[in-house]
């Protein structure tokens, strides 16, 4: 799955690149899109975010594009690599700026955890 965010200003931090805390929550946002759509009418939350190392920085204005593939599957989780590349306005290439591995794992309305190819049950 390919997703894509622009950078804002509302998105910077106090030295003009793009705050932390907005890449982990667009990161942990479009695999979470990516396993709904793969797994519809069940219900996922995250579990676990591998490394994280912010490689580049990204300004404002910068298109960010979101990849997202699935790598391992298990009984109750899937873990999906995500990569994250930046244009930024004064380039015509995309530059790899964050990648990770996230894990989610399935629960079911009690919020237990459940096999991956139960019946949904909510």
């Amino acid at each position: 799955m390919t997703s894509y965010k622009v950078v804002m200003p509302e998105h910077m931090n106090q030295y003009g690149g793009l705050f932390g805390g907005y890449l982990l929550q667009w990161v942990d946002e479009t695999a979470w899109i990516a396993v709904s759509m793969e797994y519809p009418r069940k219900q996922f939350v995250t579990i676990a975010m591998s490394q994280v190392e912010f490689r580049r920085p990204a300004r404002g204005g910068a298109i960010l594009r979101f990849e997202v593939e699935k790598e391992r599957v298990g009984r109750t989780s899937v873990t999906y690599v995500t990569k994250v590349h930046c244009r930024n306005s004064h380039s015509d290439s995309d530059e790899p700026i964050f990648s990770t591995h996230i894990t989610f794992v399935r629960l079911n309305a009690k919020g237990e955890k459940v096999a991956l190819d139960a019946p949904a049950d909510f």
